[in-house]
């Protein structure tokens, strides 16, 4: 098998010649890595998949100063809050749905497509509806509204899955066959809501959000996630990414109850790739490889490769996934 027909074994549910290695965000280290550039990274390092292009638009704000197009509030590169308080504040800071254009290169991605056929083409970016709802109204306000504005809670929700299929399906239409969702919905306690109210507010806008969409969507969350995982079943995504490991999501339990029924990504403790030590990075990718098997598991991270780690310890994370 190629990489590419090795993912897509996975997502159909057939057994691959190897686990497939579908790590999804590469975000940092890329000299120290010797690799080319953030998306021949992909290839490079042993991935059997690789990240479509994607930026920033230029007339943007995310991630630098000021309020973006969706209402989001940066100081210095870093959120600080939501803008979007009132009806017309959502009308201001929803973009119309042609400004997903802007977020392609198609050069760029044709250039990807073409120089690695073999490999399995996916996207994915943090724009889910419930983050996209929380990062545009604030966290603290977003759940005061659940008590005292619930239509217009959902009117947010709904404007933002609307933008969030609209860069989805420019995305297929540039060839992703996999779509990696963000929508952080946890922090290491749990959920940030209750089980109940997510299936209620959440769980319509995740279904709609696959049954537009025509390729299969992989729903990533930070934080320990399990008691959401019935709703991620129920809203048909492919699998979910994640698996936060200091979070005590334990990839063997999680296997055991839903393995059957969703593919699961990641599970490797990214804390390890602070550390010098090299045997601790062995031994949790053979821990992985062991509880998560090749049918119905990718290997990954729990997170992405970022600033600040060792770059001796992802090299060696990389490098011994080969040794499967």
């Amino acid at each position: 098998m190629n990489s590419r027909e090795r993912v897509h074994a996975v997502l159909e549910k057939k057994l691959p010649d190897r686990t497939p290695r579908f790590e999804v965000w590469i975000d940092a280290l890329f000299d120290d890595l010797g690799v080319s550039d953030p998306y021949s990274a992909y290839p490079e390092l042993g991935q059997d998949v690789v990240v479509m292009p994607s930026q920033t638009p230029e007339d943007s704000n995310a991630w630098q100063d000021g309020v973006d197009e969706f209402g989001r509030v940066w100081k210095k590169g870093m959120y600080f809050y939501g803008a979007v308080q009132t009806a017309d504040d959502l009308k201001r800071y929803t973009p119309p749905m042609t400004y997903a254009d802007h977020f392609f290169n198609p050069q760029r991605v044709a250039v990807i497509r073409t120089k690695y056929p073999d490999h399995c083409l996916f996207y994915g970016t943090h724009i889910g509806p419930f983050m996209g709802a929380y990062m545009a109204m604030g966290l603290e306000n977003m759940f005061k509204k659940f008590k005292s504005d619930m239509p217009f809670v959902h009117a947010v929700l709904e404007a933002r899955t609307d933008w969030c299929l609209a860069i989805f399906k420019r995305a297929i239409e540039f060839g992703a066959e996999v779509i990696v969702m963000g929508d952080d919905a946890a922090h290491r306690g749990g959920p940030m809501i209750s089980p109940q109210l997510w299936r209620e507010l959440i769980l319509p806008y995740h279904r709609r959000v696959v049954k537009e969409l025509s390729v299969p969507v992989i729903w990533h969350s930070d934080g320990r996630m399990e008691k959401l995982l019935p709703y991620a079943v129920e809203a048909g995504f492919a699998g979910v990414h994640g698996l936060e490991t200091l979070a005590g999501n334990r990839l063997d339990e999680i296997k055991r109850d839903y393995g059957d029924q969703l593919i699961l990504v990641g599970n490797f403790d990214v804390n390890l790739l602070f550390e010098a030590e090299l045997d601790l990075v062995r031994a949790d990718v053979k821990r992985c490889y062991e509880q998560g098997g090749k049918s119905g598991y990718m290997i990954s991270s729990c997170n992405s490769i970022f600033t600040g780690m060792n770059p001796e310890a992802v090299r060696e994370f990389f490098r011994c996934q080969g040794e499967e």
